[in-house]
């Protein structure tokens, strides 16, 4: 009977481990982040919370600006790792439907699953932003990112020719960068206590009353 070869069984178990170790420190370091702030959230702390040395942390991921903005990029795409947006699932299904009401359905929970991921975390990233040129930037890259997507998805909505008169792209794209934002996710969600569902159904519907003949 033919056997493996051990060498490739080892690497990857190997690979299996580090990738749950990066994991496990991914979530912890998002959690003690969303409970404690960013200037609390020690590299040591994330450290003892994910049951590694500090020196894991730096090697698996590395300095702890370079952690938050893979949590925040992670929280984007939904994976460990950032995902262009072009490549996204709900993108491809938002660019593939011909039919603005559906296109903005689409987007409008399929942006609402990612401020449950994004949105706590943002809050974070707004306070440290200030003191921190790292997070400045990254919270100005990050709002840039959203206006070009924005600037894109409004185009495939107009391009579908139903608009109300009066109501162009840019309109579309900025009252969609403004309303799908996590500020707003977080009053209405986090404050408000909605349901995610409730404003992802809500989002939509405001968006084609706004829109749309």
């Amino acid at each position: 009977m033919a056997q493996g070869n051990p060498r490739s069984y080892d690497s990857s178990r190997r690979k299996a481990a580090a990738a749950a170790t990066r994991h496990r420190i991914l979530g912890e370091a998002r959690r003690l982040f969303i409970e404690g702030g960013y200037e609390a959230t020690t590299v040591a702390a994330i450290a003892a919370a994910a049951g590694v040395a500090p020196d894991t942390v730096y090697a698996t991921v590395g300095r702890k600006p370079v952690l938050f903005r893979l949590l925040i990029e992670s929280a984007i795409s939904g994976t460990d790792e950032p995902v262009p947006a072009l490549e996204r699932d709900y993108v491809r299904r938002v660019r593939a439907s011909t039919v603005a009401q559906e296109k903005l359905d689409l987007y409008a929970h399929a942006v609402t699953a990612v401020q449950e991921r994004l949105a706590p975390l943002f809050l974070v990233l707004r306070e440290a932003a200030p003191a921190h040129p790292e997070l400045a930037h990254l919270w100005y890259e990050i709002g840039e990112r959203r206006a070009q997507n924005m600037l894109m998805f409004a185009a495939e909505v107009a391009a579908t020719g139903t608009l109300r008169a009066g109501v162009d792209a840019e309109e579309v794209a900025d009252a969609v960068w403004a309303m799908n934002s996590p500020e707003l996710y977080s009053l209405f969600v986090l404050e408000r206590g909605w349901p995610p569902s409730r404003f992802a159904t809500w989002l939509s519907a405001a968006w084609q009353r706004l829109f749309l003949d």
